[in-house]
């Protein structure tokens, strides 16, 4: 029997690179910037949320770029990252926006990424966001069925919890429990090697 054609999509913050928000508050000082999609479900409401901590406190775009310069991939994702290159097409479907991940891009080998845009006026201020489409990453999965991949999906958070149902496969990756308790069908990866061994398993 013929293998149908099967791409993987990952998530980016927590899967294979840091949560960027919680290290713009640790570098800030602002502990409000640090509630990422582990803790606030809806999306738009934590975006708003911290555009006006930075109204507040006078940040701007380049203040966020010079915390990311800072930063790099988890340690063992690339590794991880090329040998599921090896199996699976790759496409990465996150909730960041393409001005933060830039960097992460060059550093693992440029996948493909699905992301947001900012609006960012003459000072550097974010303004406002644009998403590509509201619930890209269940839609982007359900596009690829449409063309005939099977698709399997790895994420960490309440965000990627609508990716992994649409899939034929999704896998929790160092999940926080509260996700783990509200999506139990879900198998738990902690692991580089254990996420390995879901995709294998999966595959």
């Amino acid at each position: 029997m013929e293998v149908p054609a099967q791409i993987a999509c990952l998530d980016l913050e927590g899967v294979l690179v840091p949560e960027i928000w919680v290290n713009v508050a640790e570098h800030t000082g602002i502990p409000a910037l640090r509630l990422t999609t582990r803790d606030e479900p809806d999306y738009d409401v934590l975006m708003k949320r911290r555009l006006q901590i930075l109204a507040d406190h006078g940040l701007g775009l380049p203040d966020i770029q010079r915390v990311i310069a800072t930063l790099e991939p988890l340690e063992g994702a690339p590794a991880f990252l090329q040998w599921l290159r090896e199996r699976f097409q790759v496409i990465i479907l996150s909730d960041t926006f393409y001005e933060f991940a830039a960097p992460f891009m060059r550093q693992l080998g440029f996948p493909a990424l699905f992301a947001h845009q900012l609006h960012v006026d003459e000072t550097g201020r974010v303004v406002d966001y644009r998403i590509r489409m509201q619930d890209q990453k269940r839609q982007t999965v359900r596009a690829l069925h449409g063309l005939k991949f099977r698709v399997v999906a790895a994420g960490d958070s309440y965000n990627d919890t609508a990716m992994l149902e649409e899939a034929d496969a999704g896998i929790l990756f160092r999940p926080p429990n509260n996700v783990v308790r509200e999506f139990p069908q879900f198998p738990v990866a902690q692991t580089y090697e254990e996420l390995r061994t879901e995709f294998a398993r999966a595959r």
